[in-house]
């Protein structure tokens, strides 16, 4: 049984993930889908075979939708605030570990105004409801980097180009009249 531990360091961790995914009914290809990590790596996590970076085990806590205690035991499975390889405590004994868990809203907030700021290190996004009155409310903050911005305007601008509206043809009455101006002219 050592040797086993010795071997799949991450047992624990890879055990208690594999059962919160099946108590919610969810395959291994719709988790790791959803935090998009390949089938292989996670089942090599389930198996205890791997440690999964910081922000892949934040992404799956945020998928599963655990609360702060199970977040933090997770967090602590995973080693995370273990001594570190040259024996120095990464964090003081008597520390908790805090774990910021955003859901992601997915209702839809339109604004009516967006300021930008750009610098040498990146881009902020103000987006705003109200605009012109004096209480308008800033909707949300994103923060990007320059190389960010620039995919963002491209991406803008082709999916601006797919959803124009098509121009419809000219009714055959309106043809004929604009063929009959051309010839007089």
């Amino acid at each position: 049984m050592s040797e086993e531990r010795q071997e799949l360091p991450f047992k624990n961790l890879g055990d208690r993930l594999k059962v919160i995914r099946q108590k919610l009914h969810e395959s291994v290809a719709e988790v790791s889908g959803a935090v998009e990590i390949e089938e292989q790596h996670l089942k090599r996590i389930e198996l205890g075979e791997e440690r999964p970076s910081e922000d892949i085990l934040l992404l799956l806590i945020n998928h599963f939708g655990m609360q702060d205690d199970d977040a933090a035991n997770l967090w602590q499975l995973a080693g995370y605030d273990a001594p570190s390889d040259d024996g120095h405590q990464t964090e003081p004994q008597n520390s908790r570990t805090m774990v910021m868990i955003m859901a992601v809203d997915p209702r839809i907030i339109y604004s009516d105004g967006v300021q930008v700021t750009a610098n040498a290190a990146g881009v902020v996004l103000n987006f705003s409801q109200g605009v012109g009155t004096p209480h308008s409310l800033t909707t949300a903050r994103i923060g990007m980097s320059r190389e960010q911005a620039a995919g963002l305007m491209r991406t803008l601008e082709q999916a601006l180009v797919r959803s124009a509206p098509k121009q419809l043809p000219a009714p055959q009455s309106q043809k004929s009249d604009d063929s009959s101006k051309e010839q007089n002219q």
